[in-house]
């Protein structure tokens, strides 16, 4: 199992803060805690404001790498975020991440493509997330295709079948394990990853509702 640590979000309000009063301290920490904790890959999102994403971007990704090996799993919806991302990281990184929306299609994946790295793709589109195994896995065989045809490896790709909350449907721990399932029997060389926290979001016992979602995800 591959564990990408995502601590490191500019979306959450403390590091959102960090990010803003240059606090390199506090991020270096996040990512020596998350690297002890056994992470395979750290997360960086730079947050939500896009004329400072890319050096924000690059600072955090410098920070991370000042304590940590780990390679870095580039995190944005923004192209200039990710290319500036790209110029700093020592390693190869995951970007994170491309979907079936036509903008992302057309701003992201030209990125790996040019820079050959490893790459997650979500199984949503300009319409949302479909409620159906079979929607998603429609979707998920165009993006897999798109990168394999620009020269990417099925090893290179990780597919995230889109966990979302209980707490809004009890049935989306079902409709996951369903789509995942479908994924290594339809795409056997790809990897799988997911948001798995998003599971409990809304519940109580959280940490309780997280383990037991990941030990039947991993079945």
């Amino acid at each position: 199992m591959i564990i990408i640590g995502e601590k490191i979000n500019g979306t959450r309000k403390d590091v959102a803060t960090a990010i803003h009063d240059r606090d390199a301290g506090f991020i270096r920490k996040l990512a020596e805690t998350q690297a002890d904790g056994g992470c395979a890959y750290l997360d960086a999102n730079a947050g939500t404001a896009p004329e400072r994403e890319p050096d924000d971007m690059m600072w955090l990704v410098d920070n991370i790498q000042q304590v940590c090996e780990l390679p870095i799993c580039l995190d944005s919806a923004n192209a200039a975020a990710l290319e500036a991302g790209l110029s700093v990281a020592k390693k190869l990184p995951i970007l994170n991440s491309v979907s079936g929306e036509q903008a992302r299609i057309d701003n992201v994946l030209p990125l790996a493509l040019k820079h050959k790295t490893h790459l997650i793709l979500l199984a949503l589109d300009d319409n949302g997330i479909p409620d159906s195994v079979a929607g998603r896995m429609k979707i998920i065989h165009k993006l897999v295709k798109l990168s394999m045809d620009g020269g990417l490896e099925a090893e290179q790709l990780y597919i995230d079948p889109l966990v979302t909350a209980i707490s809004t449907d009890q049935g989306n721990a079902m409709l996951t394990f369903d789509t995942i399932k479908a994924i290594k029997t339809e795409l056997p060389n790809v990897h799988v990853t997911g948001g798995a926290s998003n599971i409990s979001f809304g519940m109580p016992l959280r940490p309780l509702i997280n383990r037991y979602f990941m030990a039947m995800a991993i079945q």
